[in-house]
């Protein structure tokens, strides 16, 4: 009897996705749930954009954003004198342990350590990122 395994593969590899299983679908679940977690803990001091008042800063276009670097937003001196540019990983690590990643920071942040959690929020952040002035998207 003949190796069915590579025809296999093959069929597997080349047969469409499911719907349910695309990309795009998914990165809107993430996209969704994470505008779900910062409406419910991080919208009580950031907004999304400069339309809506705030206590901290804005966060739309945070990522690629230098560190304390917002107009008009009165930062501490250890957060503006950082060099530290918003990547993902960076925010991550804000998120987890924002007083220990920047010790002498103005905010007070209970952390949110759950990965998922993070990749979720990040996405949203992501979401509501561009860096050629187009509409963010929300």
């Amino acid at each position: 009897m003949k190796n069915l395994f590579p025809a296999i593969c093959l069929i597997a590899l080349t047969a469409p996705m499911p719907s349910f299983a695309s990309e795009t679908s998914f990165d809107k679940i993430k996209i969704d749930a994470g505008a779900e977690l910062f409406a419910s803990g991080c919208r009580r001091c950031h907004a999304t954009d400069a339309d809506h008042e705030s206590y901290g800063p804005p966060l739309e276009n945070v990522i690629g954003r230098a560190a304390g670097s917002y107009p008009d937003y009165d930062y501490s001196i250890a957060l503006e004198a950082s060099g530290i540019v918003w990547t993902k990983a960076a925010l991550r690590a804000w998120m987890e342990d924002n007083q220990g990643f920047m010790p002498g920071t103005k905010m007070r942040h209970v952390g949110i350590t759950d990965p998922t959690v993070q990749d979720f929020i990040l996405a949203y952040l992501e979401s509501i990122t561009t860096r050629d002035g187009a509409e963010i998207s929300k």
